[in-house]
């Protein structure tokens, strides 16, 4: 074939489609990232080295915090209404076609069902139609490994997760090898705040009305005092790395609906003292973390589980974008000798960059691709790593006082 009669156009995507007929083209793999696992459709395309090609997100945080919450049929149906552009958006922005692609990554795990299901019958869709290997991801595994994409962080580490649907403690030994240290045993983190900031009715709020609960209370919180309210820190008696905040959630509302009485002011209104009980509800929550995060750390150590020389602790997950609660672990990291890592707010939220990054991290080790024309199922509750929170329960290790002195 005479290649140099070859013009324009057609020589340019000859030549960037040649993977298809198995020839070698020089160019870094490429992953598709798609997330679906809530109420946020994401894509993105990263190449080998983590470099962001094209990314593109649908929030659907407006719709759910006018109906109170999110509703799983309404995730569905706005997930279904957007993933096809937002995908389209992705590749386009990034200058990639599907046939330049190495795979395509997605979550499959865990998450609402109704909301994975989505995800991945449009990525297997496009698997198939272009020919390209499926990764299926772990969303606790590719929140926990995004800080590898931007940071040198080396395995073994600790990872601190916490999000509106999940809250754990782990060790992260490989890229598919885990420790579940410690997890929430009725809600996440997220969700409490979540749940604190709709019975305060901070909706009505003129600073909060676009933002989320968790955005609320820590906007709030900066001008409150912690001190006017005393909230019991969970499980003060139980020497896991297991979180608990139902309890907490309880504690907070009794105090709102005498302070409501107190005041008359009926639900929907907005207390005098609202900045003050954001500011205590957040640092109690902050104040739980940290000491199961403080037990984790000293489990780790006594058992020889994390490197001598520089350990890292890894905080991520949306409710890892609030500063109060960073600057919390922050006292225990410094307290223990480790070196916190935290991914920017934008990589703590669901988002396609993170899946892409998991899937990249599969395709270098070769661990979980499978081929497009295989069957795949999305898993809602799925368990992260091997659980050996008994073990550390076992352990019983006490932790020290340490008082966390910050600003609200």
């Amino acid at each position: 074939m005479n290649t140099g009669a070859w013009t324009g156009p057609v020589r340019f995507w000859m030549k960037r489609c040649m993977t298809v007929r198995g020839f070698s083209v020089d160019r870094p793999r490429l992953v598709l990232g798609i997330e679906t696992s809530c109420d946020e459709t994401g894509a993105a395309v990263l190449d080998e080295n983590g470099v962001i090609l094209g990314e593109s997100l649908h929030s659907q945080k407006q719709t759910h915090l006018d109906a109170g919450g999110i509703i799983p049929t309404v995730a569905q149906r706005l997930h279904k209404e957007n993933i096809s552009r937002v995908v389209q958006e992705a590749l386009s922005r990034s200058s990639i076609e599907p046939c330049e692609l190495t795979a395509v990554a997605t979550t499959v795990k865990p998450g609402l069902a109704l909301s994975l299901g989505i995800g991945l019958e449009f990525s297997l869709k496009f698997a198939r139609l272009h020919e390209k290997p499926f990764i299926p991801i772990h969303h606790m595994e590719a929140h926990a490994l995004t800080v590898r994409m931007l940071h040198p962080v080396d395995f073994p580490f600790l990872v601190l997760l916490v999000s509106g649907g999940h809250s754990l403690l782990a060790l992260a030994k490989g890229i598919d090898e885990f420790l579940l240290l410690g997890q929430s045993l009725d809600e996440a983190a997220g969700d409490t705040l979540d749940k604190i900031a709709r019975r305060l009715s901070l909706r009505n709020h003129p600073e909060c009305s676009t933002l989320s609960g968790g955005q609320a209370i820590e906007l709030l919180a900066k001008e409150g005092n912690r001190l006017e309210f005393h909230f019991r820190s969970p499980m003060g008696q139980l020497f896991d790395c297991n979180f608990s905040f139902a309890g907490l959630r309880n504690q907070v509302t009794m105090a709102i609906i005498k302070k409501e009485k107190e005041e008359g002011v009926e639900t929907g209104q907005l207390l005098s003292c609202v900045k003050d009980i954001a500011a205590a509800a957040q640092h109690t929550v902050a104040s739980h973390i940290a000491k199961r995060t403080h037990r984790a750390i000293l489990f780790c150590k006594a058992k020889g589980l994390l490197p001598h020389h520089n350990p890292t602790l890894v905080l991520s997950g949306g409710v890892a974008s609030n500063e109060y609660i960073r600057q919390t672990v922050k006292i225990i990291t410094d307290a223990t000798g480790m070196q916190l890592v935290c991914p920017p707010s934008k990589f703590c939220t669901d988002n396609g960059v993170m899946i892409a990054w998991n899937g990249i991290e599969r395709l270098k080790h070769g661990k979980g691709i499978l081929s497009h024309a295989e069957e795949v199922y999305y898993e809602p509750k799925a368990p992260l790593g091997l659980d050996i929170t008994a073990e550390v329960k076992e352990a019983a290790i006490k932790v020290p006082p340490l008082k966390l002195r910050l600003n609200s």
